[in-house]
Parts: structure tokens; sequence; C-alpha cells
């Protein structure tokens, strides 16, 4: 369903009207297409504090294009180095002149390093680092994201710099994402598409968000392969058609479906995608216990199980990447759903305690994404109040798209992406509700 208020504010009397009303005002965010592939302008590159980043050749391959700072695009702020409330003030001193001058769907980045559990002032003041990424992103507008990226190494974190300084990372604001040491994986032979001779499998993809998801890894280079329950069989048969790939009838709650899915790829996979899920909203004091079993059971329990199997049967190859579908209602909580909620919070549990494992035992990294406020046909079905709500209550004043969701699962499925592990990632416009 289109997006009317959006629409409105785009114009002339509608930008007048609600200034003078003290309404939000969203900006038309510049998502990534094959004519935008990059942000319209050049990097600004500052710095806070004593820094061991080798950054400029990272930032040369990953940044809008040149790192001429005229007109900026984007600013990346390394402040590694930041270890005390004084160095911390160098912060205010870099970013206030300029980010006036960010242009409109632009990017802020702030680097920041890993807590120091021997040092708590260094910890303090890197804390802090959140707390001010996150206010800045409330009040940045005109469609810019601010993100902070904690690192150790320049070099493991260009998948993630590349993303979140593009166009691809639209509705991705507010959000702090860890990137650890490692090894760095060879770039792919075609940058354009860095899944090519991977296979990847996405759950719930006949429609919706999971159709997004797989035509962004087809478009990758992935062959992709479409599940879905039984009785989607003929729209995931289009979509995979429409791809490229395959489809694959099957109930994900199934307690054979991890072992099924092994038998159906016998040369393995690449990318699992755990977007598969339902809803059955009621309050707590009327929720019947099918209502909550049915939605524990597809969207945790079936995620728990298939991935414990296709671990076992070795079906993962080492550099594999499980993303699973979270939400901000597992994170903030939602009225009416108690059961959607704990499923979805569930699923952030497995992703943050099978990571380290699932690395070190399989060379596979776990992450999540966790949607906010998405137009698709179930939200185009929410009550008019509660949809504009959903839509306004974020820092970009409008909803996602699927594509959203899936550039992000797109970038965490990233064979250059092994540094980040264990992650959370919120695609939700940096929602006011939750931290």
């Amino acid at each position: 369903m289109a997006d009317r208020y959006l629409s409105f504010t785009a114009t002339a009397p509608g930008r007048f009207l609600t200034r003078r009303l003290g309404l939000p005002q969203p900006a038309a965010l510049r998502r990534w297409s094959p004519e935008y592939p990059d942000l319209d302008g050049g990097l600004l590159h500052l710095t806070a504090g004593p820094s061991t980043l080798d950054l400029a050749p990272v930032l040369a391959r990953t940044g809008p294009g040149t790192l001429s700072p005229d007109p900026v695009a984007a600013v990346v702020l390394d402040a590694t180095g930041v270890r005390d409330v004084d160095t911390l003030a160098e912060v205010h001193a870099a970013l206030h002149p300029v980010v006036r001058s960010v242009a409109a769907s632009g990017r802020v980045v702030v680097l920041g390093a890993p807590l120091d559990p021997d040092d708590h002032h260094q910890s303090a003041v890197q804390q802090a680092l959140e707390g001010f990424t996150r206010s800045l992103g409330k009040e940045i507008g005109r469609g810019r994201t601010v993100n902070l990226v904690r690192l150790t190494d320049a070099a493991a974190a260009e998948s993630t710099l590349r993303f979140l300084l593009s166009p691809k990372s639209a509705y991705v604001s507010g959000q702090v994402i860890g990137v650890g040491a490692g090894p760095v994986a060879e770039g792919p032979a075609d940058p354009h598409r860095p899944l090519a001779g991977r296979t990847a499998l996405v759950t719930g993809a006949a429609r919706g968000i999971g159709e997004a998801v797989a035509e962004t890894l087809a478009r990758d280079g992935a062959r992709v392969v479409v599940l879905d329950v039984p009785r989607a069989e003929e729209d995931a048969h289009r979509v995979a058609e429409r791809l490229g790939g395959t489809a694959l009838a099957l109930d994900i709650t199934a307690a054979d479906a991890g072992e099924r899915i092994a038998a159906a790829l016998p040369a393995g996979l690449d990318v699992l995608i755990h977007n598969a899920g339902v809803t059955r909203d009621r309050r707590l004091v009327n929720m019947p216990a099918d209502r909550w079993s049915s939605v524990l059971d597809v969207n945790l329990a079936s995620v728990l199980r298939t991935t414990d199997a296709l671990l076992a049967e070795g079906a993962l190859r080492p550099g594999g990447r499980i993303v699973a579908t979270a939400s901000i209602a597992g994170l903030a909580g939602n009225a009416g759903q108690t059961n959607y909620g704990a499923s979805k919070a569930g699923v952030a549990g497995l992703v943050r305690a099978l990571a380290p494992r699932a690395l070190a035992e399989h060379g596979v990294t776990v992450n999540a994404v966790a949607p906010g406020f998405i137009e698709t046909r179930m939200t185009a079905a929410v009550p008019l109040f509660i949809r504009e709500a959903g839509r306004r209550m974020n820092s970009l004043a409008q909803g996602g798209l699927p594509v959203d969701v899936a550039e992000t699962t797109a970038w965490l499925a990233h064979p250059a992406s092994g540094a980040v592990n264990g992650q959370v990632v919120r695609v939700c416009g940096q929602s006011l509700l939750g931290a």
C-alpha cells in the first residue's frame, strides 16, 4: 500500500503544512538500483583520539566514490582511540562542524573499539559512543543514517563498511555492529556477484520478505532454493523459475525437515536463511494454547531443529552463513504478541549462543536481522491509525520495504562478512521502541 503521507510531504504544500504543524517530515530514501549503485558525493574521513587503524585503503574501496568531501555523501569518524572523557570531546569537535553538510540520504559511520574490561575509563567513553550515535541518528533527519561499528581490524570490516556506506543500508540506522578480527576472505572474482557458485536456501520464500531475500541473493549470484509450505508450492515454483533456482515444498515444522533439506541438497549448502514465520496475535488473557504453540513451533522450534540437523549432517559447507529473522517485537515487546515476541527473542538468543560454537566447529557464521515496520501485504491489512503509527515511529518516519531486509541479509551472507558473527541487526529505520 502506498504511503500517501510520504508522497504528500514531498510536495511544496506538504512541506509547508507539516513544518508549521510540527509533524514528521520523512524524506524519500535513496535505495540501491543498477542505475544508482553508490551515494552521490564524496567521503569525509575524520579522527577523534589517536588511532592505529589503516583505513585509507579500505575506504578507497568501499566509500561512495571519492575521498573528496564536496559534496559530503558520507562521514566516517574513527573514534577507536577514544579512551577518556577529554578525547571523547574530540568526537563533538570533529562532527559538529560537518553534520549539517551531509547530503540527504547520506551516511555517518562512527568507528569504535571493543570495550576494555581492564580499563573502566575506556569502557565508559566507548559505551558513550552508543548513546551518541543513537541520539544523532534520531535528530539528523533528511533520510540520513548513523551507525556505530566496533572493530579492531579495518580489513575485516570492509564488507560492513561497504554496506553501511551504500544505498543498500537505507533503512538501517542507530545500530551497533561488532566486527571481529579473524582471517579476511579473498574478494569475489566478480564484486557485483559475490555469491556466484554458492547455494542459498531461503525458507518462507514464496512471497513477501522471503521472496525479496531470494531475489537479492540471486542478483548477487547465488543459486537459490525457494522453500515454502506445500500449499504455497505453486508460488514457490513461480519465484524459483523467475530466479533460475529450484523450489522445495516442505513443512519446516516437520521433525525431519533438516534431514529432508540435506537430502535434497547432496552437494551441500552455503547460505541458510531462516525467514519463515507466522503471527497469531491475541492478548495473553485471550490466547488459547494452540495460538501460542503454533507460533513458537514455526518461528523458533523449527529454526532450532533445522539448524541443529543441518550442522550435524555437515550440510553447511565451511565459510557458510546462517541468517535468521528476529523482530523488534522480540527486542522491545509488542502488545498482543507475547507468543510472537517470545519466538523472536528466542531467535536472538539462539544467534548469540550458537555463533561462536558454529564458527569454531563448522566455520559457519550465525547472525540475525530484526525487521521493524516493513511494508508488506500483512502490514497493509493493519488498521489505518496503527499502520500510520508504525510508519512514523522511527527516525526515518516511514516504513521499510522488503528489499531493506533483503539487502541486510545479503550483506551478512557475503563471503567477506566472516568477521561479523553473533550480531542481531535491526532493520527498522531506528525504531523509537526498544534500545
